[in-house]
């Protein structure tokens, strides 16, 4: 822990650390406008603030009990990987169920490119993008059909990306309102969605397989 805020005060405050008094130079120190030490509950902090560099810093998190302290961390950690995904993505998915239901318009054009069984598999993978879009519908009270409806009409007019303004239940534009997805999230989480599935099918498959294999005996011995 000592050696973490060591390196912490060397991103905030600049300077280079040194293991002993005598090692001290001037080109060694770091700058700080203010330092104090404060106690909070029964434990004492060290505050160092005005710092130049402000390559690190600490956010401090306060509650009355331990359960709302939880969902303040939790809250400010998912903000703050969401907008450092943000920086390193260079790009944003408009939120608001949006993405999901321009994804499944088309791949229901897609769907009448191919022949055969591909079809049910597009047809499939289709639907499964709706999930979001409706459980956003069904947990804001709205009636999850005609939203997705809505949401569908809406698009095929506008070929825009438009979302589901969960507080109305009428369709709007997120990108204009500052509702955006995580790229890496959705990417992600079509990717594992896809890979998860295939393998369940595959285990279905074995199973099969396996009872299919276990009465082939016992239908040889009957014939015996």
């Amino acid at each position: 822990a000592k050696r973490r805020n060591m390196e912490r005060l060397t991103l905030a405050c600049g300077g280079v650390p040194v293991n002993s008094v005598e090692d001290l130079e001037v080109d060694a120190l770091g700058w700080a406008g203010k330092i104090r030490e404060e106690t909070l509950g029964d434990d004492k902090f060290t505050f160092v603030e005005n710092v130049r560099l402000g390559k690190s810093c600490t956010i401090l998190i306060r509650g009355p009990n331990k359960h709302t302290i939880d969902q303040i961390k939790d809250a400010t950690r998912d903000g703050l990987r969401a907008a450092k995904s943000a920086m390193e993505d260079k790009a944003l998915v408009p939120g608001a169920g949006a993405f999901e239901v321009a994804a499944y318009r088309m791949l229901m054009r897609r769907k009448g490119a191919v022949s055969g069984r591909a079809k049910l598999g597009i047809e499939a993978f289709a639907n499964a993008m709706l999930v979001v879009p409706k459980t956003l519908a069904e947990n804001s009270g709205l009636d999850v059909q005609e939203s997705i409806i809505k949401l569908e009409e809406e698009q095929e007019r506008s070929e825009e990306a438009v979302g589901l303004d969960l507080n109305s239940g009428e369709v709007f534009l997120p990108a204009a309102m500052g509702v955006w997805d995580s790229f890496t999230v959705k990417k992600q989480t079509l990717n594992l969605s896809t890979i998860l599935a295939t393998q369940l099918l595959l285990v279905d498959e074995v199973m099969k397989a396996g009872k299919a294999m276990g009465k082939q005996p016992a239908q040889g011995a009957e014939d015996e």
